[in-house]
This record gives C-alpha cells, structure tokens and sequence, in this order.
C-alpha cells in the first residue's frame, strides 16, 4: 500500500509512505529535505511512528539535507525512543551520509546502505 504525500514544495521533497509485509512503515523521500519541506517531513514520520513500530526513511533519492532536514529526524527519533519504536535510515547518498555523519545522526539513528538492508536489520 503506497500513500503519497505529495510534495511538500512543489518539486522540491516528495515523501511516499508505504508498508512492508512485515507492518514497517517505510517513508520514501525524493529530492530536497530542506528547510521548505521539514514540516512535511517531520509529520510524515510522526505519523509512521504512531501507528507502526519501525519505520524505514528510505533516503536514496535525497539530494540535499540541512539542519531542516536534520531536526526533522532528530524529533522523529525522539518521537521512536518515547514509544519503543524503531526507527532506520536507508541508502543515503555520499552527500547526504556525510551531513548526518558530521552532526552525529549517524550514531542516534542506524543507518544502512540499502534499503533492503534497513528492513533486514
């Protein structure tokens, strides 16, 4: 079952939530997790983390994050660690990686290369 979001600008962040068969909510970012789309963001994962226990941010299409971005994740893992859920970061590009490796995201949220890896782990 695939819900889009939409875009949160227009061509800027697409978020598509989904769900595995094993009830993970699977949220699929494309483009820009910027400061224009964090609002977006940080609702769509709220949302997965309300009514699954693990969630997946599917990251491989993301092109740019900044601190928006950032604490957007930041306040979806507080939201996972307040309700026992858990929560992954999949396939992020070099670019990306390297934004949540320097401000540490990498070490609150595990981070995996492939998608198919995160919904393994």
């Amino acid at each position: 079952m695939a819900e889009t979001e939409g875009a949160a600008v227009p061509e800027r962040l697409l978020i598509t939530r989904t769900t595995a068969d094993d009830g993970t909510c699977v949220v699929t970012l494309a483009g820009e997790a910027d400061l224009d789309g964090s609002a977006h963001l940080r609702q769509a994962l709220l949302s997965c983390l309300e009514t699954a226990p693990n969630t997946v941010i599917d990251c491989g299409e993301v092109t740019f994050m900044d601190s928006s971005g950032i604490n957007a994740l930041i306040t979806a893992h507080q939201a996972a660690q307040a309700s026992g859920a858990r929560l992954r970061l999949a396939a992020p590009q070099d670019a990306v990686l390297r934004v949540l490796q320097l401000v540490g995201v990498d070490t609150l949220i595990p981070c995996y290369p492939t998608l198919e890896q995160a919904l393994t782990a």
